[in-house]
């Protein structure tokens, strides 16, 4: 991975507004998903919310975390990956549970999220 850093000496993306756009999208999926999938299985939201939870806290890529915290180091494009599976979880969710404009609301979102992160996905694959 790259070392670019920015000012503060911290990886780019790594500033308030992109990580909390970041963040509240994530909760969305967090909250949308097992909703969602509670009238099916209450075993199949569980374990999906655990799935979309877990291997984030787990797999990063060494540098992306404040702190430097990397349980276990996996090549950027796999954080990359895991963050994407949770938007199109977010976005997915979104219209399958609540009216028209709140789904709408969320995938702008997850869309302001993809494009927010641009600088970070670069460093994290070393571009």
């Amino acid at each position: 991975m790259s070392e670019r850093r920015s000012a503060g000496g911290r990886p780019p993306g790594h500033d308030l507004v992109r990580g909390g756009l970041r963040f509240l999208a994530e909760i969305v999926a967090w909250v949308a998903v097992p909703w969602a999938l509670w009238p099916h299985s209450a075993v199949l939201a569980i374990g999906a919310l655990v799935l979309l939870i877990v291997p984030s806290a787990i797999f990063s890529t060494p540098g992306d975390r404040p702190g430097g915290d990397t349980p276990v180091a996996v090549p950027g494009i796999v954080t990359i990956l895991l963050l994407l599976v949770q938007l199109v979880a977010a976005t997915v969710s979104a219209w399958v549970l609540w009216p028209v404009w709140i789904a709408a609301v969320v995938t702008a979102l997850c869309l302001v999220v993809v494009v927010t992160e641009q600088p970070r996905w670069r460093a994290l694959t070393g571009r």
